[in-house]
């Protein structure tokens, strides 16, 4: 194998100066944590192909899809439900929305959800009293057009202000039961609290039914017997504006011969009667009211109810499916192990509940939104995860093909990818339309419209549900096709990445190898030469010793005479 490194080849002399500075044990360090991290990436790969087919991987986008699309439909078909069963109405808890006052009632703001009362139904049978046609000519001056109100007004001298014109009938129900009076005495049965007041008065009008009204006011407290010319004068007048006005200098007791006392008296009684009835029917509207608020309330818990089960039952189902598609897939299909596949399923469930719960609020949520909105927000929720789910493949898809580890990929294996990751965003798609069409379709059988307590119809949980899993199964069939395409060509990937990695770890391994022995063959080098230079100390040591004895011979006589005798000595001793 050839060598990778320069400094590593055998056939090349190492400097003086690269020997004396090169670290070989950092080299050694750096290429054992090369060593393991390219070991790690071996186990990595080793994984990998394991999970490559594996059934616990088996249509897991596609379920996220399904399931997502399955749970907002709930909480928004919940809503839906609730605004059929609340008459068409959103839902609506504040009290302007259920408890009618006068003064939303003068000005046309009408408590429609009060399912008590048809407070709508008054206010229109209120308003077909007064002219309101402005095409209709008048020919004195003292009538005006309220273009705010629409309605035709005339100026009342005697209280100086505008009332409204009643149209010609309006009194005929009042008049309709009233006793008539005396003609031999020139009397008529005057309504103490003219008819023109009551019709006009938006208090009587919102509280009381026409019924009652007609009723106080042919009642004996309000019917008084006077005299025809008196009567005819008061009009739709108050009997103090009709007992306070001046004609000719002269007020009406005086000119009509009339007990002004008496009529005050008996005044003042019918109002006390007129306005205790009024707040009796006042209270039956905040009565009425209350109890509607109450149960439009309980209508939309029911529904909240109904969609948060409805989700709990959805992610039980999601964790079944789950594992059935796990034991389709397994070998052994055995009924001990399809009930240990449910346990698991059961397991999964339990132990996921705080995110079940987290779901359910999003659920309950949706649902009570939905019912507040109305179908804008079933129509947002499905257009929104339309372009959620359609922007989410196609940047998946363009992020998978401009991803640089797949560029060198084929081009049938990225159309391929590409295909699988539009399909998973499809489906959520198809699953609306399916749902729907399936709703409809049951919807003509008599026995899928029955209604469920808490859940809805038959028709519309099987819509929901069918249309979520026929949609999933089509999608996760389509995506298994590509898949078992794919799963060939990664596990050959998946193979020739491991011998490509198997050769680096190889490589490195004998690039251990050559640093080791060639640390081993610098360290004999540095030995040799360290003795090497020893030796030649030692021999210039001895060399200046021999040189120092030399010199001192030469001065001083004694030390030869001394070298003498030691020869002679020797000489001695060899004899």
């Amino acid at each position: 194998m050839a060598k990778e490194n320069a400094i590593l080849d055998k056939e090349e002399t190492l400097s003086e100066e690269l020997s004396e500075s090169f670290d070989f044990d950092e080299l050694e360090e750096k290429l054992q944590r090369q060593l393991e991290e390219e070991l790690a990436d071996m186990q990595f790969l080793a994984e990998e192909k394991e999970k490559i087919g594996n059934p616990d991987n088996l249509g897991s986008v596609i379920m996220d899809v399904v399931w997502e699309q399955f749970l907002n439909q709930v909480a928004v078909t919940a809503g839906e439900d609730f605004i059929k069963e609340n008459r068409g109405l959103h839902l609506d808890l504040r009290k302007e929305a259920h408890i009618q006052t006068t003064k939303n009632f003068a000005e046309g703001k009408i408590a429609t959800h009060n399912t008590e009362i048809d407070y709508q139904e008054r206010y229109d049978d209120w308003q077909s009293n007064f002219q309101k046609d402005p095409n209709i000519e008048h020919k004195t001056s003292n009538y005006r057009y309220n273009d705010e109100q629409q309605v035709w007004e005339k100026h009342d001298t005697r209280s100086d202000s505008w009332k409204k014109v009643l149209n010609k009938d309006a009194r005929a129900d009042f008049d309709k039961g009233r006793p008539t009076g005396n003609n031999t005495a020139n009397t008529n049965m005057d309504h103490t609290v003219s008819a023109g007041e009551i019709i006009r008065d938006p208090d009587a009008n919102a509280h009381m039914t026409r019924e009652e009204q007609v009723a106080f006011a042919n009642s004996e407290k309000n019917l008084n017997l006077m005299d025809s010319a008196a009567n005819q004068s008061k009009g739709d007048s108050t009997m103090s504006e009709f007992l306070d006005s001046e004609r000719d200098g002269k007020k009406a007791a005086e000119r009509f011969n009339i007990d002004e006392e008496e009529l005050r008296k008996k005044d003042a009684e019918a109002r006390e009667e007129y306005e205790k009835q009024k707040k009796e029917a006042e209270q039956k509207s905040i009565e009425a009211g209350k109890k509607s608020r109450k149960e439009e309330a309980f209508r939309i818990g029911g529904k909240a109810l109904r969609a948060v089960l409805m989700q709990l039952l959805a992610e039980l189902v999601r964790e079944i499916i789950a594992k059935l598609v796990k034991w389709f897939k397994s070998s052994q299909k055995a009924l001990d192990t399809l009930l240990d596949s449910l346990k698991e399923a059961i397991h999964s469930f339990i132990g996921k509940m705080k995110q079940h719960f987290i779901n359910a609020g999003n659920t309950l949520f949706t649902t009570v939104a939905t019912a507040i909105l109305g179908p804008i927000v079933g129509t947002f929720k499905k257009v929104w995860i339309m372009l959620k789910q359609g922007w989410s493949s196609l940047k998946n898809a363009v992020a998978y093909i401009k991803d640089p580890a797949n560029k060198g990929k084929p081009i049938g294996r990225l159309l391929m990818e590409v295909g699988k990751i539009v399909i998973a965003g499809m489906t959520g798609v198809g699953a609306m339309i399916l749902g729907e069409v399936i709703e409809k379709g049951l919807m003509t059988i008599p026995i899928f419209a029955v209604e469920i307590p808490l859940l809805g119809s038959l028709a519309n949980i099987l819509g929901i549900f069918l249309g979520a899993v026929v949609a999933g199964i089509i999608g996760a069939i389509a995506i298994n096709i590509i898949e078992k395409q794919i799963e060939k060509d990664m596990k050959r990937e998946n193979v020739d990445a491991q011998i490509k990695k198997g050769n680096e770890i190889l490589r490195t391994q004998h690039q251990l190898q050559v640093v080791n022995e060639e640390q081993l063959d610098h360290t004999k080098s540095v030995a040799a030469q360290n003795i090497y230079e020893r030796h030649v100390a030692a021999a210039n040591m001895m060399v200046d010793s021999v040189e120092t004895i030399r010199a001192n011979c030469e001065t001083d006589e004694s030390i030869q005479d001394a070298f003498d005798d030691i020869d002679k000595l020797f000489d001695e001793l060899e004899d």
